[in-house]
């Protein structure tokens, strides 16, 4: 079938007409909304409570398909029985292009019964019969009629611009402009309408009033007639909304992908590491048996059918109502289905449960999601796996109360984890569970010099300090790229990005001894107090146990805690010459030693003028390395080489000369120069995007500087704006 771009305005119009002429035959519309939906077999929406519809508008029933999340296929299948049902003359649409759809959650324009006025519904037939005497003829008179009913609807709760908007669009797309969120963004931020265009534009309000409305049509129509613009009319106009936002959006998800390939932030997507699960097969853990004996693990909503045709946990959420219970929200079900058949990998643990209150197996996941219908009619759903427990005859007690949904990701709640694996601890004539090894993506010096934009000379020194003092502060102004190098430091000295052997924490004003090393807290059950392991020392005696491998502990904003409270009788014990040898710790009746290939990394921002200097005798015990901004490194160089940007290069010049204007400033000085991050990760290069560096970043940051020098901060802030012009 040949598509026609537009071709569903004919049958939406035709629709309205039809439509029209139920006002006074609510019952018998209400019978062939309901006909429809048997008809189709497609389960009908919660139209109202209980789904007793007792009343209906125009504007509910065309969102019956137009909602987001819905299948076309099943969009066809309503429009088709919509036409059968009502005589429609219209040719089936073979494109929506510039549609707009409902969120699913928001779907009706009225309140339920109980809930709604008296007068809601009939005002929105109201402003159906006047919409469209506009759209057939738009005098001053017919408008004026619109706007009564048009600031009564739209001040509804549960209505607002969009959807009043997108209703109006629906039935005259010709007349009515559609504010949605894409259309709104197009118009007023994404740059493709002339400014002096925009400046014309009222501001949209969350409820927008009618005149304003009308305004805004009114200077749009204006606009597109003008000759000026290759859009005609909204429909284009909608449909190039849609197709720009699409392309900014792959634009932000493609430089999201290049960031995480480069290890952007403090989680690397290229670093795979072990994930702990909680599972329950089936009610009262009653699949176990069978899953256990044919090595799988199962998961249920065989309805909804193979998992891999979802691309978002709203779309099984969507089927989940469609297939099974309209009435029910499935956000849990939903949540764990996707993360069974997407987050869930080979090597992740498995623990099962039975109840809340018991554990009875415990396993390794061996392969991807699959969909078998032919193993079990109701479990579909499977991972092969390799059990390693099983305990139903003598099931252990769980600590505490399990969640109830059927598979939780329990991996970031490491003390419970820690339980559970001591609860699953190989008697001494046993061999222990290996966890399948990791292959970590390979990391070097070059790698690091690519990405962080520094010197190689200062690179080796700063390895070689690390090495020889072990402990080191990476020290700097904002935007040198502390955080950034710190992890980076560590997996190239490493060789591998192991996220297992680096751990990042941070300091703030309210960490203690207790949180870095070890102390009392209330025990799970709030019958008293335990001695409870800081993340230091956690982390010590991880390392103390691969002594041939090298560790790192980093702590961003170090000069922010208190530091004597926190590192307490460790002072000693983190210098290089003191590694290894033991004292006893504050609460327990132990002897801590920090091992020789454990590395402390440290960040410290010189430019925050609110924080204390570092303890001397703590200050002794670090090497302090000074980052500077990296605009002449080599890596930095191609960087900017690459961009090809006359604005850019500018730019770049400019806070060149700047920083030489706060290094020479008594009460500055080179810790306050403006750091090379501003401008790091920038795919493409756009006014836009300099003009908001510069003036929600760096200007701000001036202010912060030069105070009580307004004078200095107009000059540099000219200069700043001149430089992108």
């Amino acid at each position: 079938m040949e598509t026609k771009q537009y071709d569903w305005v004919d049958l939406y119009k035709e629709f309205s007409h039809l439509l029209l002429g139920f006002r006074r035959q609510r019952e018998e519309l209400i019978t062939k909304v309901e006909k429809i939906f048997k008809d189709t077999g497609i389960s009908m929406p919660t139209l109202d409570k209980d789904n007793q519809i007792t009343d209906i508008d125009p504007f509910t029933i065309f969102g019956l398909f137009n909602k987001s999340s819905m299948k076309e296929s099943n969009r066809l299948k309503i429009i088709e029985s919509v036409a059968e049902t009502f005589g429609v003359q219209a040719d089936i649409p073979t494109s929506f292009d510039s549609v707009p759809v409902l969120n699913n959650q928001n779907a009706t324009f009225y309140d339920y019964v109980g809930e709604r006025g008296e007068s809601d519904i009939e005002e929105l037939w109201d402003l159906f019969e006047t919409a469209m005497k506009y759209a057939d003829n738009p005098t001053e008179g017919n408008r004026k009629v619109l706007s009564k009913y048009f600031d009564l609807v739209i001040n509804k709760k549960g209505n607002g611009n969009s959807k009043v908007t997108m209703a109006l669009y629906w039935i005259a797309p010709d007349s009515f402009l559609n504010l949605d969120q894409r259309n709104s963004w197009y118009i007023y931020e994404s740059g493709k309408i002339p400014g002096k265009v925009v400046s014309s534009l009222p501001k949209i309000e969350s409820k927008i009033p009618s005149a304003k409305y009308f305004e805004i049509i009114n200077i749009l129509l204006s606009y597109l007639n003008s000759g000026e613009c290759s859009l005609k009319d909204f429909k284009e106009l909608s449909f190039e909304a849609w197709r720009y936002s699409e392309e900014v959006n792959q634009k932000i998800k493609d430089d999201k992908t290049t960031r995480d390939e480069k290890g952007a932030g403090l989680a690397d997507e290229d670093v795979d590491t072990v994930h702990y699960w909680i599972y329950s097969p089936g009610d009262g853990a009653v699949k176990w048996e069978d899953f256990y004996r044919q090595n799988v693990m199962g998961i249920g909503w065989s309805r909804i059918g193979d998992l891999t045709q979802y691309t978002s946990k709203d779309e099984m959420k969507v089927a989940m109502k469609e297939k099974i219970d309209p009435s029910k929200p499935y956000r849990n079900a939903a949540h764990a289905t996707w993360q069974f058949a997407n987050e869930m990998k080979p090597g992740d643990i498995v623990f099962v449960k039975k109840g809340m209150h018991q554990l009875i197996g415990r396993g390794i996941v061996k392969s991807d999601y699959f969909f078998d219908s032919s193993i079990d009619s109701d479990y579909s759903n499977f991972r092969e796996m390799n059990w390693t427990d099983n305990y139903i005859d003598e099931p252990k007690d769980h600590p505490g109360q399990a969640v109830m949904k059927t598979l939780t990701d329990i991996t970031s709640y490491t003390d419970y984890v820690e339980k559970l694996i001591t609860l699953f601890e190989k008697d001494e004539d046993n061999d222990e569970v290996e966890v399948p090894d990791i292959s970590y993506p390979l990391y070097d010096k070059k790698r690091f010099l690519d990405e962080v934009y520094m010197d190689e000379d200062k690179y080796n020194t700063l390895v070689g300090l690390v090495k020889t003092k072990k402990n080191v502060i990476l020290q700097g102004a904002p935007g040198v790229g502390k955080t950034y190098a710190a992890k980076r430091l560590a997996y190239s000295m490493m060789g591998v990005k192991d996220q297992e052997r680096v751990m990042m924490i941070q300091f703030h004003q309210s960490y203690s001894y207790e949180d870095f090393i070890e102390g009392f807290r209330p025990t799970s059950a709030g019958e008293g107090f335990e001695i409870k392991k800081g993340s230091f020392y956690n982390f010590c005696k991880k390392a103390a146990d691969d002594l041939d491998n090298d560790y790192f502990f980093i702590i961003d904003e170090i000069n922010r805690g208190n530091l004597s409270k926190i590192f307490g009788e460790l002072f000693m014990l983190i210098e290089n010459d003191k590694r290894g040898n033991a004292l006893q710790l504050l609460y327990s009746d132990e002897k801590f030693s920090v091992p020789k290939n454990l590395h402390i990394i440290g960040m410290m921002n010189t430019a925050d003028r609110s924080l204390a200097m570092l303890d001397y005798a703590l200050r002794r015990r670090f090497a302090f390395f000074e980052m500077k901004p990296g605009f002449e490194s080599e890596g930095f160089r191609n960087y900017r080489m690459s961009l090809n940007s006359k604005e850019f290069n500018n730019l770049i010049n400019t806070i060149d000369n700047l920083n030489g204007v706060i290094t020479a400033d008594e009460s500055l000085g080179e810790g306050f120069c403006i750091g090379h991050s501003y401008f790091c990760e920038l795919r493409e290069i756009s006014n836009s995007m300099l003009s908001n560096i510069v003036e929600y970043e760096l200007i701000p940051l001036l202010k912060e500087y030069w105070f009580d020098e307004p004078l200095k901060i107009k000059d540099w802030t000219n200069y700043l704006r001149g430089a992108i012009k």
